[in-house]
């Protein structure tokens, strides 16, 4: 499981950066090991939950984001996107997760150490991984394909903080 070095940045990067900064999924089993932030439920046009998305981190980044307000260089987060269906049952209309479409990985870069890599910018490393392949990025860039979506929440540093009660204790 990922520490912190003597430098207070979350100690994973030499098992999910390469050398020219590709990332990759990392190799903990972060659905026992780590703290599930919050979760998103999304819905189709009628309404209904056709999808879940969680997201995990480290819990010394959780420890590190409550005593600062701040992610920790090094901090990682996993948001597992699930498919999920629906029904009627005795306590009303009710969803639940089924299987993994993929997930989306972010790892806080705070002295931007990839600048020549497409998927490193703005204080992150950005990358989707697709159900069939966990090792393999299909982003190529992060300007492109993941920073249109986090625009909203650039100020507070490119994520949705008030979905994930888990960093505030509230």
């Amino acid at each position: 499981m990922a520490g912190a070095d003597d430098a207070g940045q979350i100690t994973i990067w030499d098992q999910m950066i390469s050398a020219d900064g590709d990332i990759s999924m990392p190799s903990v089993d972060y659905r026992k090991d780590w703290s599930a932030i919050g979760t998103w439920a999304i819905t189709g046009d009628e309404g209904t939950v056709t999808g879940q998305h969680v997201v995990y981190t480290q819990p010394e980044t959780v420890e590190a984001f409550r005593a600062t307000g701040k992610f920790p260089d090094g901090a990682v987060l996993v948001k597992e996107l699930l498919n999920a269906e629906s029904a009627h049952m005795t306590t009303g209309q009710a969803a639940w997760a089924t299987d993994v479409s993929g997930w989306f990985v972010m790892i806080k870069d705070s002295t931007n150490r990839y600048a020549s890599s497409g998927l490193w910018g703005n204080g992150w490393g950005w990358a989707y991984f697709d159900k069939s392949d966990r090792v393999n990025t299909t982003t190529k860039s992060f300007r492109g394909e993941c920073l249109g979506c986090h625009v909203p929440a650039r100020k507070t540093d490119w994520i949705y903080t008030k979905a994930y009660p888990a960093l505030t204790g509230k």
